[in-house]
């Protein structure tokens, strides 16, 4: 059996069909596709993408049901995964120096690119759609639960690891009038949020979560704990406790995976975040106990469905406004938002808010917040 016939029996087992008029079904536009795939496995095919050699009808659904069906399961392990594999157990891909080129890989891209695909606060994580309508409410309505969640009241030190471009700490300034020290490690996050916040009772600094020091009644990161890496995760939870009160509360909020993982998909890695592992439930458990109580645990991962539909709504009705960004680019960019979509409509990646107190208090005060 030759690589071509290999791959569409594969796919057609799924029901895909190749040149079919299905939502999930693809079309080939060159035949070294199968070749590389069977080689290369997720990287090949992300790869093949971005270089134009397939289209889908519908790439989210395709991917959906490449993820639902574990189509990556039919083709043996590459060996960029296995490389990929084996730097993560024998090295640290996320210590301080290596955490910053990281940031900066993604996040440095160029602000112009995530100003018109974002809302006007420019949150780059999940939005809370419940009881919205709208990209910009349903990102209010998560940084509202975020601050009710955290029973901030005025005059509270509140740490923000991971601030972004300062859209969390400026809402929660304004809104509940707590004193904010936002962090990241990427310059074009830090300049936009030190302009954003000018004026408020906010510092933005880019600095490294362990090079922090300081003592807070709150600390939050949204979106942050994915570029932690499983390695440093004791060290995350560590570093929180010496920064936290002794009465304080934390929330993390975090895209999560089902499995405990030591490295990521090999295409995404590449592509969009070096170094970026997604933690599960139980990694998290682990890292946190003796030390931590986990007070309340918040899943609402099929909202990221559709804000990353909505984020590739927005860019895509723009991108002629930004010719800068080539056609390779572009598709790289749809693969990853329309990609992660998919993983998030077949329930094969979670969006965890995790509530925190330190451990063996008396009686904490906690009430859950929707």
């Amino acid at each position: 059996m030759d690589a071509k016939q290999f791959v569409h029996d594969a796919l057609e087992k799924i029901g895909v069909t190749v040149g079919g008029d299905g939502p999930a079904d693809i079309h080939v536009h060159d035949e070294r596709l199968y070749k590389r795939v069977i080689r290369d496995r997720e990287l090949g095919l992300g790869e093949t993408y971005q270089e134009g050699w397939w289209t889908a009808n519908q790439l989210d659904e395709f991917l959906s049901v490449a993820q639902e069906t574990n189509l990556q399961d039919v083709v043996k392990p590459s060996f960029a995964l296995v490389k990929l594999a084996l730097a993560s157990r024998f090295s640290n891909r996320q210590d301080i120096a290596r955490a910053k080129k990281n940031a900066s890989a993604h996040y440095d891209i160029g602000n112009d690119l995530f100003e018109r695909m974002l809302d006007k606060r420019m949150i780059y994580t999940c939005a809370y759609w419940r009881d919205a309508h709208d990209l910009d409410s349903a990102q209010e309505a998560k940084l509202d639960l975020v601050c009710r969640k955290l029973k901030l009241e005025p005059g509270m030190r509140l740490l923000d690891i991971g601030c972004g471009w300062g859209g969390f700490a400026q809402f929660a300034a304004e809104r509940y009038d707590v004193d904010v020290t936002g962090i990241s490690p990427a310059i074009e996050q830090v300049n936009v949020a030190r302009e954003r916040t000018a004026g408020l009772p906010i510092r933005i600094e880019q600095v490294d979560y362990r090079e922090m020091t300081g003592e807070f009644d709150r600390i939050t990161s949204i979106g942050m704990m994915e570029a932690v890496g499983p390695q440093n995760l004791g060290t995350f939870f560590e570093k929180c406790d010496d920064l936290l009160t002794p009465d304080g509360m934390m929330l993390h909020h975090t895209i999560g995976s089902n499995e405990w993982k030591t490295h990521t998909d090999p295409w995404f890695d590449r592509y969009i975040f070096p170094g970026g592992v997604l933690p599960s439930l139980g990694q998290i458990a682990r890292a946190t106990e003796k030390v931590w109580s986990i007070e309340d645990v918040h899943n609402f991962g099929p909202d990221y469905d559709r804000t990353l539909l909505e984020w590739h709504r927005r860019i895509g009705e723009r991108w002629d406004e930004i010719p800068h960004y080539d056609e390779h680019f572009r598709r790289t960019w749809e693969y990853y938002l329309l990609g992660s979509a998919a993983g998030f409509r077949v329930r094969a990646m979670q969006l965890f808010q995790i509530v925190f107190t330190k451990a063996k208090q008396r009686n904490p005060v906690y009430d859950a917040e929707r």
